[in-house]
């Protein structure tokens, strides 16, 4: 049997407590698979008497939570008391954010969770409590390197029916952008994209498109360098070791209907250069997959939206998305798990 995907409770004054709820009561007509929250459970009682929701919730250990997931929402306690309003983050918020992150990747690494979902952050309040990372992607890759004892690069995808991106930068300034990128950076995060996608996705030779950096992709150096001495030479390293690799190519083409039907994965330079495609075609149900990592880790792909918790109205679909996608991608590294004991 599979064991249940444990999903974080992200910021609590957000949306993210909202839409467990709601796609816990969407469990039987939209096919979700069976998870458990990692939460405060009296917390997750009174949001459920703030929203007006039947939803009966249960204290359960990891190993007990499929089999109450049918009858009731499994709340793994985070053993903090959480004490954020709707839309009002307080000082339980982010100790709560990270104790559910952390046992998520606790229990993942022991095999009481088949794939890691988190729930929306909000990274400004995680700061102000002295949060050192950049996002969730960075301090995932920092917890696994903590108990595994192996470095890993994270790589992040925004992942969709319609397109799939991977960023080679993500969340630094625009201006940092052209001296962060090398050669040996653009290589690794293909190899990584290439790897995991044909691993979890099952496609075995995975078509790469490259993204220039410079509008036009740089016009042979007339309009920028960058993608003559840093992207191509990238793209010549992942052609000569195999990979289904081509580039680099004018972003501003690269996204219509008929160009996204030759790649499986376009390699972006910039973190906006990939979401914003990415968010234009698959709003409501781009899921965040982080690749790199020896577990599966997707996420809804939106913020808090402080403006809508406690109401009712957060749409859960991005949530049921990425609760899904988790599931078809643990589920098919299984048999790559079992080859490698």
């Amino acid at each position: 049997m599979i064991a249940p995907l444990a999903l974080t409770l992200g910021e609590p004054a957000g949306i993210g407590p909202d839409l467990a709820l709601t796609t816990w009561l969407h469990r039987g007509t939209l096919g979700v698979p069976p998870f458990y929250l990692l939460a405060d459970p009296a917390f997750v009682i009174r949001r459920t008497h703030a929203l007006g929701f039947d939803v009966p919730v249960t204290t359960v250990t990891p190993g007990q939570a499929g089999v109450v997931f049918p009858h009731a929402l499994p709340v793994v306690d985070i053993g903090l008391a959480v004490t954020a309003l709707p839309g009002t983050p307080d000082p339980s918020s982010a100790p709560a954010a990270l104790a559910a992150i952390d046992q998520a990747v606790t229990a993942v690494l022991a095999g009481e969770a088949s794939a890691v979902v988190t729930n929306p952050i909000a990274k400004s309040v995680l700061y102000q409590a002295g949060f050192s990372e950049p996002g969730h992607t960075e301090y995932l890759a920092k917890l696994t390197t903590q108990a595994t004892r192996r470095a890993v690069l994270p790589v992040m995808m925004i992942w969709s029916p319609e397109l799939a991106v991977v960023p080679v930068t993500i969340h630094v300034p625009l201006s940092h952008v052209p001296g962060l990128l090398t050669r040996d950076l653009i290589a690794a995060t293909g190899r990584v994209a290439a790897h995991d996608y044909s691993r979890r996705f099952g496609i075995a030779a995975p078509r790469i498109a490259v993204a220039g950096l410079n509008p036009h992709a740089g016009e042979s150096g007339t309009i920028g360098t960058e993608d003559r001495d840093v992207v191509a030479p990238a793209v010549a390293v992942l052609a000569a070791e195999g990979f289904a690799v081509r580039g680099p190519l004018p972003a501003d083409t690269l996204f219509y209907a008929s160009a996204r039907a030759t790649y499986d994965i376009a390699l972006c330079m910039y973190h906006d250069q990939a979401l914003i495609p990415a968010k234009t075609l698959a709003f409501d149900h781009a899921v965040n997959v982080t690749l790199g990592l020896p577990f599966v880790r997707t996420s809804p792909d939106h913020g808090t939206a402080f403006d809508l918790a406690g109401t009712g109205r957060a749409d859960p679909a991005s949530l049921i998305a990425a609760l899904k996608l988790a599931a078809r991608l643990a589920a098919a590294e299984r048999p790559v798990a079992a080859a490698a004991e």
